[in-house]
């Protein structure tokens, strides 16, 4: 486990943890703030199965795991359910949109456009959102973090 804690990346990477982990915290919690929009009402209408429990399971994996990024704390395991979240996100709501039509019951929403400019657009902080976490999975969470202070504090130990 202290192998994957352990991170050379530059102080700065908290810059991109700033970013994934208050947008994904931001929108957890929003989540339950506006479920009928946000979480289990919108996840209805885009056919996410089980809504009810779907909205705040997600909602809660979003809240616990941005925190964990924005503190830096088991950085690579948090951004894992993250991805997946997003992974989903796409499936569900973008590629309808690339395709302009149906895609595994999943229906795009009404645009003025489709096709791969309307996907882009549509997908901006989705793309952002992935490859920002898929960063950090690979870097880790940079030396101004907790896992950084922990994996620091275990080797003066030794």
């Amino acid at each position: 486990m202290r192998k994957l804690l352990i991170s050379t990346a530059p102080p700065s990477t908290i810059l991109i943890r700033i970013m994934i982990g208050g947008v994904f915290l931001g929108e957890g919690i929003q989540k339950f703030l506006y479920s009928e929009t946000m979480g289990s009402g919108r996840f209805e209408k885009i056919g996410i199965p089980s809504p009810d429990l779907m909205g705040p399971f997600v909602g809660s994996t979003e809240i616990v795991c941005g925190v964990l990024v924005l503190l830096g704390l088991a950085t690579r395991y948090a951004v894992i359910p993250l991805l997946a979240i997003m992974a989903v996100a796409i499936f569900t709501t973008k590629i309808p949109i690339l395709l302009g039509a149906e895609f595994f019951g999943f229906a795009p929403r009404s645009l003025d456009r489709y096709g791969l400019l309307g996907m882009l657009h549509e997908s901006r902080t989705d793309l952002s959102m992935t490859f920002g976490s898929l960063y950090l999975l690979i870097v880790g969470a940079g030396r101004w973090s907790l896992d950084a202070v922990l994996t620091t504090a275990n080797n003066e130990d030794l």
